[in-house]
């Protein structure tokens, strides 16, 4: 799947999971990345709020998405 970012600079990743209906809503997704339930460019991401650029993957829920401009 590619999320494009439509002239952003970035966006967050609990933002992402929500806004694709990976995650029911924002405490969803928080509890999700708290869990270390994504991964950010192969490796485990923490960060609630990491900003994710043009070139990311994120795999999450057996999804992969692909960020792009």
């Amino acid at each position: 799947m590619i999320f494009n970012l439509n002239g952003a600079e970035y966006i967050e990743l609990i933002k992402l999971l929500k806004l694709l209906h990976i995650a029911e809503s924002g405490g969803h997704a928080k509890i999700m990345v708290e869990e270390g339930e994504a991964k950010l460019n192969g490796v485990v991401e923490y960060r609630k709020r990491a900003k994710l650029r043009p070139g990311d993957l994120v795999v999450t829920s057996g999804k992969e998405i692909s960020i792009a401009l």
